[in-house]
């Protein structure tokens, strides 16, 4: 950014200093606080004394510098808690007042902006997170979602949506980034343009698709359609009703043609005007690291001969705070690499020899083995003052149980877990997905999850589960361990026995909760 915009946001932490500080000493209400905070990509947590920042990471790109800025910053202010997220950012929990905007400022000095990462702010760009690597993608869209992320920063201090705005690339292989549902979705094409997709969402209310609009969005164009969108957003978006002031509600108020319609007129609107045509993008100089070959079940060849990318997924998407700086260290003097955050809670280390990518498979040794211990799960209720179920002890209890089981690779899904009714897992584009909630048992509340079935995040196949019962959190370990087995003993994977003896699946559900 430059420096004109830097100083100004200096301007702005000397300004929420004081905020955070009145809050701190109760002075300021919780309401009220996070009216502000959010702006600056913090919150307060469930105990008020702690506080969370989300770091902005445009396209999941955790470069190295980005890197040893964490990994110093957890050793200088003593971080607690790292939390990878679905928007591909990293969360800092359990901080204090005056770390918080300390730790901005200090983000800041490492080109790491925290600017509107919460409240009614354009959120982190998302990219594909093996985007210019990938074998298959149609293109590298990470240059088109960094050029985003800096026109919306330039812009954010003058607009006022109703609510967030969330924009994603897909590089036309990996849509786990979900375009197909997010409020702006580009899907990279073979032609090299981009098909896109509005005002598409999750949530507890009128979960929807996006709205295809456009087939053939060229690159260089991008930007017009985003700003299109912000004015359509601030055109008939809800600013009355915050539950509906989302963008897939104007699909209901104005129907997905006259919605279509109006959107690209203001396209219409903005390309008239001129002046946010992007240059041309040119594609980084290949590496050439020799020819060495890997085989390992996290080492993923890219399409750059002779290089891997390691997929390293910490439980729960928690990542140990002394992982940055053994990372960093590691990665350092390794030419090219870099680290990027999934939707999925991943991390993938990419640009590695096989030589570098044996080093790094060692030094993550500690992260998921099977597909069902790579689950998604929001920070949960210990930590979130919105949460009503603690996400992360329920996905906990349920791997401890299937590894007590010795279910094998592959007999259970990925699930997505939210501890409340909002879709921070994006439980409803799971395989199986978990929504907090609570369930009478002789007239008294029992914590529980709502149960999903059949979601997903393909690309081209995208579709929301539906709700299959609502479970007791106790119960979740055991039901999970007898689905696992049922798949497994009959030889098969979870999709496959899944698909292929519903009616058995459905009988064990229906013994922990009844089907809906």
């Amino acid at each position: 950014m430059d420096k004109q915009w830097t100083n100004t946001f200096q301007k702005e932490i000397e300004g929420f200093k004081d905020t955070i500080a009145a809050f701190d000493k109760g002075e300021l209400d919780r309401k009220a606080y996070k009216g502000v905070s959010g702006g600056f990509g913090s919150y307060a947590q469930r105990d008020p004394s702690k506080h969370m920042l989300r770091l902005r990471l445009p396209a999941g790109r955790l470069t190295l510098e980005r890197l040893k800025f964490l990994a110093d910053c957890v050793e200088k202010e003593q971080v607690g808690r790292l939390k990878l997220t679905t928007c591909e950012t990293i969360q800092l929990h359990d901080l204090s007042a005056a770390q918080v905007p300390a730790l901005i400022e200090a983000a800041m000095d490492s080109g790491v902006y925290t600017k509107g990462g919460g409240g009614d702010h354009p959120r982190n760009v998302m990219c594909s997170p093996l985007s210019g690597v990938q074998p298959g993608e149609c293109f590298d869209p990470t240059p088109c979602a960094e050029a985003v992320t800096d026109y919306l920063l330039s812009i954010c201090r003058d607009i006022r949506m109703p609510r967030k705005l969330k924009i994603a690339f897909c590089n036309g292989v990996d849509d786990s980034v979900h375009t197909a549902f997010r409020d702006m979705g580009f899907m990279a094409q073979a032609d090299s343009t981009f098909a896109l997709r509005i005002a598409g969402g999750l949530g507890m209310l009128s979960p929807s698709m996006g709205v295809l609009v456009e087939e053939h969005v060229p690159p260089r164009e991008i930007l017009y359609y985003v700003r299109a969108m912000i004015d359509t957003f601030c055109q008939h978006g809800n600013y009355e009703n915050r539950v509906k002031a989302r963008t897939r509600f104007m699909q209901e108020t104005l129907g997905p043609d006259g919605l279509k319609k109006a959107f690209l007129e203001n396209v219409a609107a903005r390309k008239a005007e001129g002046g946010l045509e992007l240059p041309q993008m040119e594609a980084p100089a290949a590496l050439d690291k020799g020819d060495e070959t890997l085989s390992h079940p996290r080492a993923i060849p890219q399409k750059q001969p002779g290089l891997y990318a390691v997929k390293y997924h910490p439980i729960g998407g928690l990542l140990p705070v002394a992982k940055p700086a053994q990372l960093y260290a590691l990665l350092k003097d390794m030419e090219g690499a870099e680290v990027r955050v999934a939707p999925d809670e991943t991390l993938y280390i990419v640009n590695l020899s096989a030589g570098e990518a044996e080093r790094v498979l060692e030094a993550t040794q500690d992260g998921a083995q099977t597909r069902f211990e790579q689950s998604v799960a929001c920070i949960g209720a210990s930590i979130c003052q919105q949460g009503v179920r603690d996400s992360q002890g329920a996905l906990q209890a349920m791997v401890d149980a299937a590894r007590a089981a010795g279910l094998p690779d592959g007999a259970l899904p990925r699930v997505c877990i939210s501890g409340c009714p909002s879709s921070c897992s994006a439980h409803q584009a799971g395989a199986i997905g978990f929504q907090g909630c609570v369930k009478p048992v002789d007239g008294k509340p029992q914590p529980a999850f709502r149960m999903f079935l059949g979601g997903s995040d393909q690309a081209g196949r995208a579709r929301f589960g539906e709700p299959a019962a609502t479970i007791l959190e106790r119960d979740l370990p055991a039901l999970m361990v007898e689905l696992g087995r049922a798949a497994a003993q009959a030889g098969q994977s979870w999709e496959e026995w899944s698909q292929s003896h519903p009616q058995e699946r459905d009988a064990v559900i229906q013994k922990y909760g009844s089907i809906q």
